[in-house]
């Protein structure tokens, strides 16, 4: 099952775009792998992948961020949509969506500018989650534009390393002007 894409009024369905894609599978052997194999083999790029359980245990949910003019992502689409174990993809580039993403940042730091740090971390609402003599962890959560900020704002402070997440997406089931019962 597919969801058309809500394309804007005046969109300029040529100019390549990230894309936002959501996919149900199955818990099967290799279908992870035949996921990123389909996109390789056709010469279309990841920018991002997350893998978890669904809401069944048998199945898992995939997000995907891509990039691509609309027809690329069109073939994207019913390429997946032919493997086995693909239950659903989804198109969320247009739709109004939910999406995070984590990721943990590791900076040297001496005790005297732990303070500093520690303000940054607080801006974006993150968490020192680990702390050593010569270093701090900090946790940032939110969309990939508040996570690459915060990773911009640590860079002075000798970056040691950084790992990520990738985007997990939902779409938004809010309406702007609905009325919501109680």
């Amino acid at each position: 099952m597919t969801l058309l894409m809500n394309k804007p009024a005046g969109a300029d369905i040529n100019r390549p775009i990230q894309h936002t894609l959501t996919l149900k599978v199955r818990h099967a052997f290799n279908t992870l792998a035949r996921i990123v194999g389909m996109f390789s083999g056709r010469g279309y790029s990841i920018d991002t992948i997350s893998l978890g359980d669904a809401e069944e245990p048998e199945n898992a949910r995939l997000t995907i961020t891509s990039q691509g003019d609309q027809k690329i992502i069109e073939q994207i689409v019913l390429q997946l949509e032919k493997l086995v174990d693909v239950l659903e993809v989804h198109d969320l580039t247009y739709d109004s969506f939910v999406e995070r993403e984590l990721a943990l940042v590791k900076v040297a730091c001496l005790p005297e500018r732990r303070t500093e740090v520690t303000q940054v971390a607080n801006i974006f609402g993150a968490k020192i989650v680990d702390i050593s003599g010569h270093t701090l962890t900090v946790e940032v959560t939110g969309g990939p534009d508040k996570v690459n900020a915060a990773i911009e704002m640590l860079r002075p402070y000798d970056l040691q390393e950084v790992a990520r997440t990738g985007t997990v997406a939902m779409k938004r089931e809010y309406e702007s002007g609905a009325r919501i019962r109680l």
